[in-house]
């Protein structure tokens, strides 16, 4: 007879992570219930998509409990390539403005 062994995990620890998800949707919702405008809007909700983000993937697909090479592994691609993203905002900025500069301002 095999036997299997798993890993057992409370269930408090899953009804805890729904609570906080619930409270951050809350937070999340109010943001636009209170009619912030502008980038504290929108910073906000990124913080708590993020944020919301982070307790799924750790908890709920058992990142928390993996070898630390595996979340290297899962995490680190998005990440680099959420940095290349603001690289290649700001790069685009800087040619909006220098076409700005150049080619509109002569009036």
């Amino acid at each position: 007879m095999a036997s299997t062994e798993g890993q057992q995990h409370p269930l408090g620890i899953y009804f805890q992570i729904w609570i906080l998800l619930f409270v951050l949707s809350a937070a999340s919702y109010m943001v636009d219930y209170l009619a912030f405008q502008g980038y504290l809007r929108w910073f906000l909700i990124i913080v708590f998509m993020m944020l919301k983000a982070g307790l799924i993937v750790s908890v709920f697909m058992h990142m928390l409990w993996e070898r630390q090479a595996l979340v290297y592994a899962i995490i680190v691609p998005p990440l680099l390539l959420l940095v290349f993203v603001g690289i290649g905002t700001l790069e685009g900025d800087y040619t909006f403005l220098t076409r700005d500069i150049f080619f509109g301002g002569a009036e």
